[in-house]
């Protein structure tokens, strides 16, 4: 059945094209979370016969996914010594100009993302930038864009910077038989780093100046907070005006609702009634005290008494990431507060109060959350990542001996692995064994710093790499684009990976890398050139999304701090993929000449 062709496609190159396209409309359109769909489409590749077990779950076994999987423990070992909060506090400075501001902060987070997790860089990044912002009088929104594409910048310097380019170069190892040098990108992408930072200052107006969503914390009539009144209040029976509730302190009642009624009109003789809700806005501080003043609960239904309410609160920020499963949905129509063992004091979309009951509200991505915890609480493992981001976390790790010995782990995987005194696979298993040996963190930190949703998507990736590579679809992509483009190999290059570079805007950069290496690989052989350039090249782009937030992680952790639009990245990022695009082609040109193969 495979030999029948339409369209010179065979069948199992059909049902391939068909899958691939089927997942990324799933991962653009629903909230399935992407490792199940990954799997998804791996079983429909296996089922359908396109391909072999064998071939079908090789991704769990590549070495590059192996390596990724690794990284994470070593990365433990720096987040739990203090190493990078230790870099942080002596980076940033006093800079007099917002230029020198940008350099001082774009160097130093890309020099870190080209050995660690981005993703983990700009999170630790992100409320310190928000502070320094403040002390330099500078909206975040100058500065968060520009974290976010120095971390994107600075991981394709090195290939453990970012996944997709270990896995273009397992990729190219197994189809060569040949290991890629740790810095095979550092040349390039210094210059591309070099060149992006010159750009961001130079269109520094084309970056938002936005309100920053913290900042309605701080005004007394930017924020609603809900409360409830329990059975045993005392003020039942009695008048709003009577029981001190229609002014308190620090802010207004503007609706009341009798339990299960319609909101009513704000006089002072209302009465109070078991069960009520009141509405309230201003000075969020002063509206808790007052709650607690006046022996009120949150409006949780799950609520009934005072007593219950935990007097050793803390207030958290958090931000409703991209993907969320609360998108879409109100915290009153849910279990979360009860679940979690926290009130919804607050909600504020960009800034602005939203003139609603908070759990009442409709929750959109990048929404902000004020939450009433519980101080033992620990925030950071109590929610599920997906869903909510905080940045307000008090954890910070000791600064000491382990700090030392985690650096110089960390230094001497990088130096054994550049000098090939060992692969890096065995470098990164040696500096996690001696991460824990050396307890730089313990079994459960480095189990929990694993993020097996990530590894589910670069396994995935280079399966479908596979696929696409096996049913000959590469093949026929890489003549489509030679009809086109001629043979010149500079234009077959930039051809490619402009498409690349778009591509990634839309899907994981681990599977546009996967998807574009067969293609890749396949034009250059045509060409009669090395593909080992070609490569190089193919690595930068994918990992050079800049003109939309849900391109990369990074956007998405800086897009509600920042108190974004859609449409800011664009503004900014549409310039910046050709910028780089230009210079990612001519300096690999230029470093790796486009010599035919011998």
């Amino acid at each position: 059945m495979e030999t029948i062709e339409f369209w010179g496609f065979s069948l199992h190159a059909w049902i391939t094209i068909v899958t691939v396209f089927s997942m990324f409309t799933v991962l653009l359109f629903t909230r399935w979370r992407s490792d199940i769909v990954f799997l998804g489409a791996i079983g429909v590749l296996y089922v359908t016969g396109v391909l072999d077990a064998k071939e079908a779950f090789s991704g769990f076994s590549s070495t590059s996914v192996v390596t990724v999987g690794v990284l994470f423990v070593v990365v433990a070992g720096l987040m739990h010594t203090g190493v990078l909060h230790c870099i942080v506090r002596f980076l940033l400075g006093t800079p007099g100009s917002y230029p020198k501001a940008v350099v001082r902060l774009m160097i130093p987070v890309a020099v870190l993302s080209s050995f660690l997790s981005n993703t983990t860089v700009v999170s630790l990044f992100v409320n310190i930038v928000r502070m320094w912002a403040k002390k330099l009088n500078v909206s975040p929104s100058k500065l968060l864009i520009p974290l976010s594409y120095a971390s994107g910048m600075g991981g394709v310097c090195t290939l453990i910077g970012t996944p997709p380019n270990l896995i273009i170069s397992g990729l190219y190892e197994e189809k060569t038989g040949v290991a890629m040098n740790i810095l095979a990108t550092t040349v390039p992408g210094l210059f591309c780093l070099a060149v992006g930072v010159l750009s961001v200052i130079a269109m520094r107006r084309l970056l938002p100046d936005r309100k920053v969503p913290e900042s309605a914390f701080e005004s007394t009539s930017d924020y609603t907070v809900e409360l409830q009144v329990p059975p045993d209040n005392p003020y039942i029976g009695k008048t709003l005006g009577e029981a001190g509730l229609f002014h308190v302190k620090g802010g207004s009642l503007i609706e009341m609702y009798h339990y299960g009624d319609s909101p009513l009109p704000v006089t002072e003789d209302e009465p109070i009634m078991s069960g009520d809700h009141l509405v309230y806005a201003g000075q969020i501080d002063e509206l808790i005290e007052a709650a607690y003043t006046h022996q009120l609960v949150s409006a949780d239904h799950q609520v009934f008494s005072y007593d219950e309410i935990d007097d050793s609160f803390q207030l958290h920020t958090a931000y409703v990431n991209f993907g969320s499963s609360l998108i879409g949905k109100t915290i009153g129509g849910s279990s979360f507060e009860k679940d979690n063992n926290v009130m919804l004091a607050a909600v504020a979309r960009r800034g602005e109060r939203i003139n609603q009951a908070p759990r009442n509200v409709v929750l959109r991505a990048g929404d902000t959350l004020l939450l009433i915890c519980p101080k033992h609480i620990n925030v950071n493992t109590s929610f599920m990542e997906r869903d909510l981001h905080f940045f307000d976390s008090d954890a910070v790790p000791n600064i000491g001996y382990g700090t030392i010995v985690s650096t110089v782990i960390m230094i001497a995987m990088v130096v054994l692995s550049a000098l090939k005194v060992l692969p890096l696979l065995q470098c990164a298993f040696l500096a996690a064994a001696a991460m824990l040996i050396c307890r730089c963190c313990s079994m459960d930190q480095a189990m929990r710093a694993i993020n097996w949703d990530i590894l589910m998507v670069f396994a995935g990736s280079a399966v479908l790499g596979l696929a696409i590579q096996n049913t000959g679809i590469a093949e026929r992509l890489a003549n489509g684009i030679l009809n086109v483009c001629g043979t010149n190999p500079i234009v077959v290059m930039t051809a490619i990976c402009l498409v690349a570079t778009f591509a990634t805007e839309f899907i994981s950069n681990t599977a546009a890398g996967a998807m574009f290496f067969p293609i890749m690989y396949e034009a250059a052989e045509k060409l009669g050139c090395d593909p080992y350039p070609f490569l190089i090249a193919l690595m930068i782009s994918v990992s050079s999304s800049f003109a939309t937030p849900i391109g990369s992680p990074t956007h998405m952790l800086v897009y509600a701090p920042g108190g974004y639009r859609f449409s800011d990245f664009m503004r900014i990022g549409l310039p910046m993929n050709f910028i780089i695009l230009a210079a990612n082609i001519f300096i690999v040109t230029v470093i790796y000449p486009l010599t035919p193969l011998q």
